[in-house]
C-alpha cells in the first residue's frame, strides 16, 4: 500500500540509528528519543492550503529537520511513519 499524502503534508520516515554511550554501551534506535533528522518518504502536491498558496520545497529522498513533536504517527504494513505539514520541517539537511 502506498500513501500519498494530500495538500501540504509529507510523510517522513524516522532514520534508525544505534548509538554509543561514552562508556561503551550500545543503545538501540528504539532505547532512545524520536528522532529529528528523518527521511521524506512522499510529498504531497501543494495548492491552496488556509487561502495561501503553498509550493512544496522538499522532495522524496531529502533528508530534513522536523520539530519535536511534530506529525501523527501511522503505521502501514508493518512500517512505521509519521504524517506532517510542510511547515513543520525546520530545515533541509545536506
Amino acid at each position: 500500500m502506498n500513501i500519498k499524502p494530500l495538500a501540504d503534508r509529507v510523510v517522513i520516515k524516522s532514520l534508525e540509528m544505534e548509538e554509543t554511550t561514552k562508556s561503551g554501551i550500545v543503545l538501540p534506535g528504539s532505547a532512545k528519543e524520536k528522532p529529528q533528522i528523518v527521511e521524506v518518504m512522499a510529498v504531497g502536491p501543494g495548492g491552496i492550503v488556509d487561502g495561501n498558496k503553498v509550493e512544496m520545497e522538499v522532495r522524496v529522498g531529502n533528508k530534513v529537520l522536523i520539530s519535536k513533536y511534530a506529525g501523527t504517527e501511522v503505521k502501514v504494513d508493518g512500517e512505521e511513519y509519521t504524517i506532517v505539514k510542510q511547515g513543520d520541517i525546520l530545515a533541509i539537511v545536506e
